[in-house]
């Protein structure tokens, strides 16, 4: 399967999802799309500013300010996790 076929594909599943969205929420299929896209930047936001943070490219303060303290919290606890697992594969 060539690029073209895969990105046919991909938007045809992407159309079938949203249609079956919009029928079962009973929403136009532009508001779908819409709320898609916000939850999508929404994501890629939060992974922005949690890997600027934990790249020390952010302070605390203002990783906590664009995604909030809980964010941040689950994103330390999973950094010490994966360097306490690293340090036990070393030493192991």
């Amino acid at each position: 399967m060539n690029v073209a076929e895969q990105s046919h594909g991909m938007a045809a599943e992407i159309s079938d999802r949203v249609r079956e969205i919009a029928e079962a929420r009973g929403l136009p299929e532009s508001e779908v799309f819409e709320r898609a896209l916000e939850r999508g930047l929404e994501d890629l936001w939060e992974d922005l500013v949690l890997a600027q943070y934990l790249d020390d490219e952010l302070d605390r303060e203002e990783a906590i300010e664009g995604v909030g303290r809980t964010k941040v919290e689950r994103a330390e606890r999973e950094r010490d996790l994966i360097e306490e697992d690293v340090d036990w594969g070393l030493n192991a």
